[in-house]
């Protein structure tokens, strides 16, 4: 019987084939989630804050990009996966309040998504997907038997990239 293994804010696991793997409530976090196609091994990061550098108690690595996405593909690897098969699908960083601002820091979701990007540019992983943006939460159920990524929104049908 299969699983559904729940990732909370700030936090990373791993996800084997037959189970699937959601997290909840994705406003200007972003859900990242890393898969190997051959092995169908995959994991999610919940990514709350784009640099852990700006932060002095960043203890929690999962809570950042920069070294939540290195922790996610360190154990995707450990696991069995192989790095030249792995992709990325991402999901979140809305921009959940409006207001008239041009200063970055208050631009949080967005500058989530981009150090996502570059931190998974910078490991190599192509990012197949993405549904990030707008000013609504997701919630996102990935399934490695498919490599299908539910994105369901309040009010809304859901969709799958």
């Amino acid at each position: 019987m299969s699983e559904v293994i729940r990732v909370g804010m700030a936090e990373m696991k791993i996800c084997m084939p037959q189970d699937k793997i959601t997290t909840l409530g994705l406003g200007s976090c972003v859900g990242a989630v890393i898969y190997d196609s051959s092995s169908r091994i995959c994991g999610m990061v919940h990514v709350m804050l784009p640099d852990s550098r700006i932060i002095r108690n960043n203890g929690n690595k999962a809570k950042f990009a920069d070294l939540g996405i290195e922790m996610l593909v360190k154990e995707l690897i450990s696991k069995g996966a192989v790095k030249s098969c792995l992709k990325a699908k991402i999901a979140g960083g809305a921009q959940m309040f409006s207001f008239k601002s041009e200063n970055e820091l208050l631009q949080v979701g967005k500058r989530n998504v981009e150090a996502v990007g570059k931190k998974l540019k910078e490991l190599g992983i192509p990012i197949v997907a993405s549904d990030v943006g707008g000013n609504y939460g997701r919630t996102i159920t990935f399934n490695p038997d498919d490599f299908k990524l539910e994105i369901k929104v309040v009010g809304r049908k859901s969709s799958y990239i």
